[in-house]
């Protein structure tokens, strides 16, 4: 445990799994991601990980004009790394995935390393009455395709945004396997910069949120990676909190957002991103740990600064 290093909060803000009918909270709209990602930054987030939604309907788009409609206003307001996904949302293709953050050039990208059956199924259940149409079906989808990151879309993705736009990269680690892959990626030299892991959990399809396979998460990430890696946590829904706090406690950073959990606590709605951060740090500060600004996270991530964005 090292209680030297801040911790560097990533928050994201919307997501592509969750739907409209889900909470009200949601952004949706490119002012309500803004607003919602200012807010954030400023109750101590120094990352932001966003996708676009249409904002008719709430449904994920990859659209880059509407990326674009909101990356300019928040790195203007803000000087939190505006980190971009590479994942998008079930269904769209590789070229779709990567349409925004080509545009954009961001200092970060997401980078799933690996295919999962990623189970939303469940919450079609759950809803009684959905607000837009497309809501239901998109989440029964989920029982008969796949979250798919080939082997040859992970290549296209580092070369693409790695190469072509020293862009780092949030490596999402949803399952064992996904370390082995990264560390494939590593042995054939395609990418050769600071690692920074998200280990993904809870999420049905993916590795189940227990402080076990954190834990062997973490043991075999070192055993491949050695010491010199940065890693965070996401875990979904009720597992938070409390996920981020038992990380930090093994010296790694965290991530919330709507994206993860619309939820602050039991049965209760958050409403809105920077709620979330705020219990984090709260949590965080209360056994003395400070939180990393953006700048702080910018050099240990060896990222390439605000300035070489194309926005």
């Amino acid at each position: 445990m090292n209680k030297n290093k801040s911790v560097i909060v990533t928050c994201a803000i919307t997501g592509s799994l969750h739907t409209p009918s889900m909470s009200p909270y949601l952004p949706i709209t490119p002012d309500e991601i803004v607003g919602e990602s200012i807010a954030a930054a400023e109750a101590g987030a120094s990352i932001l990980h966003l996708h676009a939604r249409d904002p008719k309907d709430g449904r994920p788009t990859a659209n880059p004009d509407i990326f674009m409609d909101f990356l300019p206003r928040i790195k203007q307001q803000t000087n939190a790394v505006l980190n971009l996904t590479t994942g998008g949302a079930p269904g769209m293709s590789i070229d779709e995935r990567l349409a925004g953050p080509e545009r954009a050039s961001p200092e970060m990208t997401s980078l799933n390393m690996g295919s999962i059956n990623g189970g939303l199924f469940p919450a079609a259940e759950k809803i009684k009455t959905f607000k837009y149409d497309w809501e239901k079906p998109f989440l029964e989808a989920s029982k008969r395709t796949l979250f798919e990151n080939s082997f040859e879309n992970i290549e296209a993705i580092l070369n693409r945004m790695g190469k072509g736009h020293g862009s780092r990269f949030e490596f999402e680690i949803y399952d064992l396997s996904h370390l082995y892959n990264l560390a494939n990626v590593l042995d054939r030299g395609l990418y050769d910069g600071k690692l920074f892991l998200q280990f993904a959990l809870g999420i049905l399809g993916g590795t189940g949120a227990e402080v076990d396979n954190l834990l062997l998460m973490l043991r075999t990430a070192q055993r491949l990676f050695g010491n010199d890696f940065e890693w965070s946590i996401l875990a979904a829904g009720r597992h938070q909190m409390p996920m981020c706090t038992h990380n930090t406690l093994l010296g790694g950073n965290v991530r919330v957002g709507l994206e993860d959990s619309l939820t602050i606590g039991p049965k209760k709605l958050a409403t809105s991103n920077a709620e979330q951060v705020l219990k984090v740090r709260g949590i965080l500060e209360s056994l003395d740990y400070t939180i990393a600004t953006p700048d702080e996270a910018r050099e240990r991530l060896q990222l390439k600064g605000a300035h070489a964005v194309n926005f």
